[in-house]
């Protein structure tokens, strides 16, 4: 009796974590919600100009042009 009880819980918790959890995605939305190229531009968010996004600094959901943007926001 307790073996098909036992077997009963690992059937639904395999099912459980192959199927119903999801796992959490580590993906940023973007305000376009496309993905972002290397050559693609984003606005600095403190200046306010534009930089690749090979060349920025990616910080706080934020893309900086250099360091020092960085620091001051």
């Amino acid at each position: 009796m307790i073996l098909k009880f036992l077997l009963v819980v690992a059937v639904i918790a395999v099912v459980y974590f192959f199927f119903i959890k999801k796992k959490p995605t580590k993906e940023i939305k973007h305000k376009n919600k496309e993905k972002l190229q290397s050559s693609d531009m984003v606005e600095c968010g403190t200046c306010g100009i534009y930089a690749e996004v090979s060349d920025s600094i990616l910080s706080g959901a934020k893309y900086y042009c250099s360091k020092e943007c960085m620091d001051k926001s």
